[in-house]
């Protein structure tokens, strides 16, 4: 049983869905703060009038319908990879039903991007979630404009400041308030839908089509904002690990999607009866005197929406490091129950000093929601085409079903890309520029380390050769045990040779270990460890782990005994590391540029001592130099 599994055996349906609605649904939940003002602002400039307010809410309904509750709720969350969801998880997934090598650099390429997508949405979502409430403010009081920015910014840097505190003991209050703000929406919006009853009719398609057929190109460009109401919808299908997907659909079918609803169609019947009321429909909805609770309600909501957001960033990265896609990073445990919770303080300062330059610069929700969308569309599409690779590799549905129901979800998501890409000279840029950025890292790490591992190969000896020579002719022995770390199975290690070479010596036991990552998330005790005697005192350990978890050499040492009977005293043992010196060179392989940027992010790796959590007193390095 993973851990994930059995943490959910040990918590109720209850408290499960209750901790859905508050962490799954926080991005999600705040859209009503923005969308349907955003509808109606723009360039796109829509002629104002009811039938207007109801095709905008027919399209914001089925949007909801067909891309969360259809594409996502129901569809792909069947697609988990040992009860884990996500983007890296899902490439990971296809991967495993493709065997063809160009096929699985395809889809490796969609899964990274898609990754790569996700970081650039997390910038974004703390700025406009933050901003959009703050800005309540100045409906309070219209002097208190001023504050909104300066506002903004201290809860944001509060926000960022706190995750190294973790989120166990702030998790708890995620569900509740939640549950108050989902509570509210629906009330507000319900008790709005009471004075124009009408509006319900816009639940029936006719309107949307109606809307689309008689204003066209507008109707393009409102797309670009209807797509607000959906962003968060991958947070579903990452977030399935933590809760499982029965609690995910119950939360949604049963609280979420009709507070929602209710809410949207409570301000488009409130903008029907005024509607000057469009410029912030959702605080005029609220009465005067307790708009300032709502404001704070508001505020955090979206704090929750952002954490949520923050925490995905999180374990994207570690997954990226885990899958090989990134450079080793300092991960911090905040919990000692829950592996999920963790901390990785570059990526939080690196998002934090990003999402402070997006506010100083579009200074508004609105000028924000030209750069919101965009990551989110495009990560839906490659979702779309990785969940069809599954669909058809994994669960071998007919061909012909599974193409009609995937082409109407691309058609409806390229059209969501189409109409954001529109925006890309407002804003959309920036997520574009990041997602860019990040896959650039991605995949020159990816393929520096396949190189680097290359030309180790090419200069390594036979292993076998070599032990055969070292029983016919032993070296001088010291008392110990040597456990050299290693990537090859085959070669000997740079640091064995190195340690031979300079020393003139052998420890009375050599032990060459291998650690790897497999594209499940977890890895039974069980099933981890491949111990073998290759003969003259020297054995080979092979340790894998799942793309959710980290190694630990004290896990491995045990299980070692444990399983096995190799014992290990830590006092007499030694671990020797090749510290490799990269020098970018115009041999075949990567363009130089990307050379220098994969012996860039090298130097700044964390050490392999504090990955691998190695003692560091036990620790030999031993330098050696190689040309890329």
């Amino acid at each position: 049983m993973s851990s994930n599994t059995a943490g959910h055996a040990r918590q109720g349906a209850g408290g499960l869905i209750l901790g859905a609605i508050g962490v799954v649904y926080g991005d999600i939940g705040t859209s009503p703060l923005y969308t349907l003002k955003e509808c109606f602002g723009g360039s796109h400039k829509i002629p104002f009038s009811a039938d207007s307010v109801y095709g905008i809410l027919s399209l914001i309904f089925w949007a909801l319908m067909i891309v969360v509750s259809i594409k996502y709720v129901i569809f792909i969350m069947r697609a988990d990879n040992n009860g884990e969801g996500g983007i890296l998880a899902l490439m990971a997934l296809a991967l495993r039903g493709t065997e063809r090598q160009r096929t699985r650099w395809i889809l490796m390429v969609l899964g990274i991007f898609g990754a790569s997508m996700f970081f650039g949405d997390g910038m974004i979502t703390p700025a406009v979630s933050v901003l959009s409430a703050v800005e309540g403010l100045s409906l309070i009081n219209p002097a208190f404009e001023h504050y909104v920015l300066p506002v903004a910014i201290v809860v944001l840097i509060g926000l960022f400041a706190i995750q190294k505190h973790g989120t166990a003991s702030v998790g708890k209050l995620f569900g509740p308030v939640m549950l108050l703000w989902f509570g509210s929406l629906g009330l507000l919006g319900a008790l709005q839908i009471m004075e124009h009853p009408q509006v319900l009719k816009a639940l029936n398609p006719y309107y949307a089509l109606s809307f689309i057929a008689e204003h066209r190109i507008q109707a393009f460009f409102v797309m670009g904002s209807v797509v607000l109401a959906i962003t968060g919808a991958e947070a579903l299908y990452a977030d399935m690990g933590h809760f499982g997907s029965f609690p995910i659909r119950a939360a949604w079918f049963g609280f979420v999607l009709p507070a929602l609803v209710l809410n949207y169609y409570g301000q488009g019947a409130l903008i029907i009866n005024d509607p000057k009321a469009v410029t912030s429909p959702f605080y005029l909805m609220v009465p005067e005197t307790i708009r300032w609770m709502m404001v704070l309600l508001a505020t955090g909501a979206t704090v929750i929406a952002s954490q949520a957001v923050i925490s995905g960033a999180f374990s994207v990265a570690r997954q990226a490091v885990q899958l090989g896609y990134c450079p080793r990073l300092d991960i911090l445990h905040t919990s000692e129950n829950e592996i999920g919770q963790i901390y990785i303080p570059f990526i939080n300062w690196l998002l934090l000093t990003i999402v402070l330059l997006l506010v100083v610069s579009f200074r508004s929700s609105s000028n924000l929601a030209a750069a919101y969308g965009i990551a989110v569309t495009t990560e839906m599409v490659m979702a779309t085409i990785l969940t069809f690779v599954v669909m058809r590799r994994i669960w071998k549905w007919h061909i012909g079903l599974i193409s009609v129901g995937i082409s109407l979800l691309l058609v409806v998501d390229i059209t969501f890309f189409s109409a954001n890409a529109i925006k890309i000279p407002e804003g959309g840029w920036f997520p574009l520029a990041i997602g860019a950025v990040t896959f650039t890292l991605l995949t020159t790490w990816k393929r520096g380390r396949e190189l680097l591992f290359k030309r180790l190969s090419e200069d390594s000896l036979p292993l076998d050769i070599f032990i055969e020579s070292v029983g016919a002719h032993p070296p001088h022995q010291v008392e110990g045990t040597a456990v050299f770390m290693t990537g090859s199975r085959f070669g000997v290690p740079h640091a064995l040779l190195h340690n031979l070479k300079h020393n003139k010596v052998l420890h009375q036991r050599n032990v060459l270990l291998t650690v790897s990552t497999e594209d499940v998330p977890y890895i039974k005790d069980e099933d981890r460890l491949k111990v073998e005697s290759l003969g003259y005192d020297f054995w080979r350990v092979e340790a894998v782990y799942g793309f959710k978890e980290e190694p630990d050499i004290h896990q491995i040492l045990a299980l070692c005994e444990a399983q096995h009977g190799l014992t290990f005293e830590m006092m007499e043992t030694s671990f020797f590391l090749a510290r490799e010196t990269l020098i970018a060179s115009k041999m075949p392989g990567m363009a130089l540029w990307r050379e220098q940027l994969f012996v860039w992010m090298s130097r700044n790796a964390t050490k392999a001592t504090d990955f691998f959590k190695i003692p560091t007193n036990r620790v030999v390095e031993l330098g050696t130099q190689v040309e890329l």
